[in-house]
């Protein structure tokens, strides 16, 4: 088995790959109707041309550079050409307002920005004109704009007028893995982002740590990486981008989410970086696809879950009698399914948030290897992950990486030592002052291990709904179960320091279209938020979870929310966790009208 090096820099890892990769392709993306690569000699090249015109226009060792693009070859090979310079990348969301990007311009001091398109360019020059920014470079031509204080570069042109050799830029690098990488601000589910400092240590401990992984427990090939959400993300940014470099695998970038089921049918990934919400949407739709098709594919589901659930109930092994019913499923229904994921899938790996563990099983049950991993932004950001050689657990997300230490605090704190800990919050002492404390990184999650050894999330605990009795309530608990149901699409509970626990529901937009069409009504939500009818499905989809709930964790009553929660209306990250501060400051009188006012019983 081929051993993982021990890299001085993210960057030195980048050209090491490249030189073995040489004319392979390393990057792809769509033009059109067809994939495109962009191979790693071409990408060393543009790396090192890049760092080489960053430098002729000022940018110093230490400097912050901002890059704002979606996912594409480009954000990768500008990442590694500031880093390159010794500068210090500050990716952003393209998501942002214009608020947005003036706070992390302000904050970050940085004195340069690498942006995409012009669409982008929108609501980021606005912050650039007021902001110490001293250039711009645009991957895609945009028209220039009047009387600009800031030039604004052409990515091709700069490119074109720096030709460098990718040795000697590999061999110029100075970074340790102590020196900042980045600098990622939190999406953050409440306040203002702050900007998390990632060395090239932390990063790096975090590829070496997914490779242990993936070499014990999978043979370490031409890895297939589908990247989708947001690289600006340090999830995606360090699985997503980092470990495919570690491995020497190829990257291909997702055209949007609305096509990702296509891309993957067409890219056929090995490996794929997901989070829970996308599982539940992935498992609603396989669910559906396969009840359009009849009542025998639709009994052959039901079996297979049903099989899963017998197996990870024995330890992984089927009882004999089930084993002939389980081979008919191997040869009908399990092929199909996973056909729907290219047919080559190795392992699809959730994080960013906890995942049901009902979901989870439901993959398990179809043949897909599903790793459930827990981390944060100030860890790397990934802490652990389930392996198979130590026994998937759905309700878990396995050991520690390699090199990581976690140990559990009196109140249930889950605390992180070791390389991948961030060196703090930018210009934020305060704040790395409650985080580090004693060398440990204090998560704010809470959690336990198992008699395995694997780490399992009970909540966040700022999160934590404290009920006017005392009592502790997760929330992330009772909304993974709700969202579940066919009939709801988002969910946020609600009831701290209040006698129960109500809920504000988004319905799942096909299936009220579905329910709407059959009853000759119309789908438009707003018709259908006073209709008796409605309510009681809605009621009933809530009434199951309720089923399997202690007495202090029962929905009492709900409400509809006007319009789903989106990036967009800021009531989500862009990793698909919901504002809840923004929620609520939007719906308060709802919510208290749950508590005494009108609302649905």
């Amino acid at each position: 088995m081929r051993a993982f090096e021990h890299f001085p820099s993210l960057t030195a890892m980048f050209f090491a790959r490249a030189a073995e990769g040489g004319d392979r392709p390393f990057l792809w993306a769509k033009n059109e109707d067809d994939w495109q690569s962009t191979s790693w000699s071409q990408a060393s090249r543009q790396v090192a041309s890049m760092a080489k015109a960053l430098q002729s226009l000022g940018i110093e060792p230490g400097d912050r550079v901002m890059l704002v693009s979606e996912n594409r070859p480009e954000f990768c090979i500008a990442d590694l050409a500031i880093m390159a310079a010794g500068a210090i990348t500050v990716p952003t969301y393209t998501t942002n307002t214009i608020r947005d990007h003036e706070h992390i311009i302000a904050n970050s001091g940085a004195r340069a920005v690498i942006f995409s398109t012009a669409k982008i360019a929108k609501t980021l020059m606005p912050a650039v004109m007021r902001s110490p920014i001293e250039f711009a470079v645009a991957i895609e031509p945009v028209k220039s704009m009047q009387s600009s204080a800031v030039a604004i570069h052409d990515w091709d042109a700069l490119l074109a007028l720096h030709p460098a050799d990718p040795r000697a830029c590999a061999d110029a690098l100075t970074a340790t893995r102590e020196d900042t990488a980045c600098i990622i601000y939190t999406s953050g589910t409440g306040g203002a982002p702050r900007g998390v400092v990632q060395h090239h240590g932390a990063i790096l401990c975090n590829v070496e740590g997914c490779v242990d992984i993936i070499a014990g427990d999978f043979a370490w090939d031409e890895e297939v990486f589908l990247s989708f959400l947001p690289i600006s993300h340090a999830y995606e940014h360090s699985g997503g981008q980092f470990l495919p470099i570690g491995l020497g695998g190829q990257i291909y970038y997702a055209e949007s989410l609305e096509k990702l089921g296509a891309n993957i049918a067409e890219v056929r990934p090995t490996i794929m970086v997901v989070v829970p919400r996308l599982f539940e949407l992935l498992r609603m739709r396989v669910s559906r696809a396969v009840e359009k098709q009849g009542r025998l594919p639709a009994l052959l589901l039901e079996q297979a879950q049903r099989l899963g659930g017998k197996r990870s109930a024995h330890g992984g092994r089927l009882p004999l009698l089930d084993r002939p019913l389980q081979a008919v499923l191997n040869r009908t229904i399990i092929p199909k399914v996973r056909s729907r994921f290219g047919g080559r899938m190795k392992a699809l790996v959730s994080g960013g948030a906890p995942l049901n563990p009902d979901v989870g099983a439901f993959f398990d049950a179809l043949g897909l290897t599903l790793l459930q991993g827990y981390g944060q932004t100030e860890a790397g950001p990934v802490v652990s992950c389930n392996r198979p050689s130590r026994g998937l657990r759905m309700d878990s997300v396995g050991p520690p990486l390699k090199d990581v230490e976690v140990r559990i605090a009196d109140d249930g704190e889950i605390l992180v030592r070791g390389e991948l800990v961030m060196k703090g919050y930018w210009n934020n002492p305060a704040e790395t002052a409650r985080a580090i404390r004693d060398g440990w990184l204090h998560t704010g999650d809470i959690g336990e291990f198992d008699e395995g050894g694997r780490l399992r999330i009970t909540d966040r605990k700022k999160d934590l709904i404290v009920n006017d009795k005392g009592d502790n309530v997760a929330p992330a608990k009772l909304e993974g179960m709700l969202t579940l149901q066919p009939e709801i699409g988002q969910v946020m509970v609600h009831g701290d320091r209040r006698p129960h626990i109500v809920a504000l529901i988004v319905p799942d937009p096909e299936w009220t279209a579905q329910w709407a069409t059959t009853r000759h009504k119309s789908p438009e939500l707003i018709a259908l938020r006073e209709d008796p009818a409605f309510l009681a499905a809605i009621r009933a989809a809530v009434d199951r979870v309720n089923a399997d709930l202690s007495v202090i964790e029962k929905i009492r009553r709900f409400a509809l929310a006007d319009e789903p929660f989106t990036i967009e209306n800021e009531m989500l990250t862009p990793k698909q966790s919901i504002r809840r501060h923004v929620i609520r400051a939007k719906y308060q009188s709802q919510l208290d009208a749950l508590y005494g006012g009108k609302a649905q019983d």
